[in-house]
């Protein structure tokens, strides 16, 4: 993999951000932006647990899908405030995707505010939170809904592979998914190759998010999260400018995945078989064009 640092500022003009990033489809980190907000001190484990610990959520192991796992499926349910317990404990390899906290306590929304000078379509119904105890991972896929996304880190640290939407088939996308059949997991000590070799040609980006670090990820950008230590983000949801990229977002969210998941169901491996008859055929592909 070929991978350079992102971008990072402490803060930045409208203008700027939108030339420089949001156009040009480039991440950045800004530094300053969650310092404005309350949340910034206010949010931590025991403040969760005493606003929403009864909440029942679902939470994810390391293990990555196969063949039969329908996207986004939960491998338990528990209690929110049992979980930040085993979270603040120790490490912990179980994290929590796309929780909607604010659902549940929605004056909680008042601690943060919507950076509407850097970009429009906010999809304010749904910020949401993602936690990871010490180990966890969240691995290699793309948004499903194609939207930018600002996401800022809180407690902890978290390393962060990235990766433009072009880059897909050299990170072995599973076609009617949003997921690589690669596993990135520990990706700098063994990563294998042997098996994707196409990967050697990616050029992405690698960094880390620490307490109040915004990411700026734009639409499609594939991503690979490992914490580091114990720790939260939110994430807030911009909808693309273009009627295409709109589009995009629905299609993926209402006809790909429900095909897929039918498909999961009823004929599991022969349609596992001819996924990976295509992410090798597409994969080889790169591996010769960049041989010319």
């Amino acid at each position: 993999m070929q991978l350079a640092p992102v971008d990072s500022v402490e803060s930045i003009s409208p203008e700027q951000f939108r030339v420089k990033y949001y156009d040009a489809k480039q991440p950045l980190v800004i530094t300053g932006l969650a310092k404005q907000w309350p949340c910034y001190h206010k949010w931590n484990w025991d403040y969760f647990i005493s606003a929403v610990g009864d909440k029942e959520v679902g939470v994810y192991n390391n293990i990555k899908s196969d063949a039969y796992t329908p996207i986004n499926t939960a491998d338990a349910y528990m209690k929110f405030g049992e979980y930040l317990r085993q979270v603040k404990n120790g490490p912990l390899e179980l994290r929590i995707f796309l929780f909607n906290l604010f659902q549940h306590a929605p004056e909680l929304v008042s601690d943060f505010s919507w950076p509407e000078n850097l970009m429009k379509g906010f999809v304010k119904k749904y910020p949401m939170l993602f936690v990871g105890g010490e180990g966890s991972i969240t691995h290699m896929h793309f948004d499903i809904d194609m939207s930018h996304i600002l996401h800022t880190q809180f407690m902890g640290k978290k390393k962060v592979l990235l990766f433009p939407y072009e880059e897909q088939h050299k990170l072995y996308r599973k076609p009617w998914e949003v997921l690589s059949l690669a596993n990135f997991a520990k990706y700098q000590e063994q990563f294998d190759y042997n098996n994707f070799p196409a990967a050697k040609l990616a050029k992405g980006f690698e960094l880390v998010l620490d307490h109040g670090d915004t990411l700026f990820m734009p639409a499609g950008y594939w991503h690979h999260m490992e914490y580091l230590e114990s720790g939260f983000a939110m994430s807030l949801r911009a909808m693309q400018s273009t009627l295409g990229g709109k589009l995009n977002g629905v299609w993926n969210l209402f006809g790909m995945r429900s095909i897929d998941t039918l498909m999961k169901k009823t004929a599991p491996e022969w349609w596992y078989r001819q996924k990976k008859e295509k992410i090798y055929t597409l994969a080889n592909r790169e591996l010769e064009l960049a041989k010319k």
